[in-house]
């Protein structure tokens, strides 16, 4: 049954391309141009393969379609929400326990620094604390004897030339300090410490590790890495051909084509205003809807349609449009009985699928009351030609 149907429609779509390389042919001639409905074939369905088929009926009906720029990005973090670990000075790597993909809180220890040049520093602000000391006790004192006129100019300036030179080690030094995380107040009390810990600058997952335990690092090495996640953003380029049709609070569909073709929303957040002077694109900074429901990874490369308006168009659900030889084909119901349907193949032109259904540009003498098959229609032409749709 389904070869006659599938050899009936085949036949009809050929005459009708016939038809118009003759028309073509003969400079369009008037005699010919009444002659289309000849070339109509019916396709007829009884009631028990329409049933059986789970066929169904529907209208062209009227559906908004989103003109979409196609754009291509990644998964992106604000600068905010990520870091780079470094140590400020050299050292030998003691202690790193934690691997790529734990959390840390802010303030939570990495790894550890062991260097004598640590121990150096101690002992240098050691001597420097207790050599201001001295110094200005001496400053004080040759203030006071130069108010009395007691001692020269002179002296009182040497004094106090040394008083703040050592004054400004003193502070220095007590500043490297803090930033190895080494406690000046400790130190004053004679508490050397031979290693440093770093700790986390922020809270996020450990994206990074390239060091091992006994490994020298210097200050400018890259030590690990801390991603925080919970506010990820799309980091899309666009086109210069394109840009001037983007503007804030537009929608963005997206999908992680390497994942899966599920879709995501978001909305334009900020337009960039230079252009990258090589590919030609501007980078626009997409925000998340519903961003703490996700498992997206930071780098994940995205496709994404970004909506830069709405317009309204006839429309038939996907799977009402049948696809033959590059042609778009829906089947209108012209007659109904006890015994069964009588349908009639229809070429129409058709624009982008959006949300289950297909926009319909061009529908001929196809009526919004006339009935189409809107399920199970492919089966009338057969499995083997295919569907776009």
């Amino acid at each position: 049954m389904y070869r006659i149907l599938y050899i009936l429609i085949t036949t009809f779509i050929l005459l009708n391309v016939t038809a118009c390389g003759n028309q073509n042919n003969i400079n369009n001639s008037p005699d010919l141009e009444g002659n289309e409905d000849q070339h109509e074939t019916r396709i007829m369905v009884s009631k028990a393969q329409f049933e059986g088929e789970n066929m169904a009926l529907g209208n062209l009906v009227e559906k908004d379609f989103p003109l979409v720029v196609e754009v291509r990005g990644t998964i992106d973090v604000p600068p905010k929400n990520s870091a780079v670990i470094s140590a400020f000075t050299g050292g030998y790597i003691k202690r790193t326990p934690l691997l790529i993909g734990d959390k840390v809180k802010k303030g939570d220890p990495l790894l550890s620094l062991e260097n004598p040049s640590f121990i150096e520093l101690q002992q240098e602000y050691m001597e420097s604390v207790e050599q201001l000391v001295y110094l200005k006790s001496e400053f004080e004192r040759q203030e006071s004897l130069v108010e009395e006129k007691i001692t020269s100019q002179k002296n009182f300036l040497r004094a106090e030339s040394e008083y703040k030179r050592n004054l400004a080690m003193y502070n220095g030094l007590r500043k490297k300090l803090q930033m190895l995380n080494i406690t000046p107040e400790n130190v004053e009390k004679g508490h050397i410490v031979s290693q440093v810990t770093l700790y986390a600058p922020i809270d996020g997952s450990i994206t990074k590790v390239n060091v091992t335990p006994g490994m020298y690092v210097s200050p400018s090495d890259e030590i690990m890495e801390i991603i925080n996640t919970d506010h990820i953003h799309l980091e899309l380029s666009v086109f210069e051909k394109d840009i001037m049709q983007i503007k804030k609070d537009q929608g963005i569909q997206f999908k992680i084509p390497e994942a899966s073709e599920q879709m995501y929303n978001a909305e334009v957040y900020l337009v960039g205003t230079s252009i990258d002077m090589q590919s030609r694109t501007v980078k626009v900074h997409g925000h998340l809807h519903n961003d703490e429901n996700h498992s997206f990874a930071v780098g994940m490369f995205v496709e994404a349609g970004i909506i830069t308006e709405n317009k309204k168009f006839k429309a038939l659900p996907d799977d009402s449009v049948i696809t033959v030889d590059k042609k778009q084909f829906i089947l209108v119901m012209v007659s109904q009985d006890n015994e069964g349907y009588a349908f009639e193949a229809k070429e129409v032109e058709i624009g982008e699928s959006y949300n289950g259904f297909t926009a319909i540009t061009d529908w001929g003498n196809v009526k919004d009351s006339d009935k189409v098959i809107v399920k199970g229609g492919f089966n009338l032409i057969g499995e083997s030609e295919g569907h776009d749709h």
